[in-house]
């Protein structure tokens, strides 16, 4: 979260200027914002996994599995977002930090399930 804070502030360094990453409607200045977003999106989502973990009990290789999915996703989706704003040819990544987010979700769930 502290990476979508200092993003964040870098980004608003330029807010003022209206065509800044080609204006405020652009493809670029919007996947900038998506990018800063996703660090505090998935990152809650991580802080809330961690607490849901201490709450009920799931079982060990549903953790994993959960685990390395949210954690590849919360660093794979602020990456793929700023590469597309760089090159739209990364857009194709995004499939990455998706799947990895629904593994972690899938895995929360099955684990949730088994016990």
């Amino acid at each position: 979260m502290l990476l979508g804070v200092i993003s964040g502030a870098v980004i608003g360094l330029f807010f003022h200027i209206d065509d800044w990453a080609g204006g405020y409607t652009s493809f670029r200045r919007r996947m900038l914002r998506l990018g800063h977003i996703s660090f505090f999106g998935l990152g809650f989502i991580n802080l809330l996994f961690g607490l849901t973990l201490q709450s009920i009990s799931i079982q060990a290789p549903y953790v994993s599995i959960a685990s390395i999915g949210f954690m590849l996703g919360v660093t794979t989706m602020p990456l793929c977002c700023y590469l597309t704003a760089w090159k739209r040819v990364f857009r194709h990544l995004f499939p990455v930090p998706v799947v990895s987010v629904a593994a972690g979700i899938v895995g929360l769930l099955m684990g949730w399930g088994a016990a």
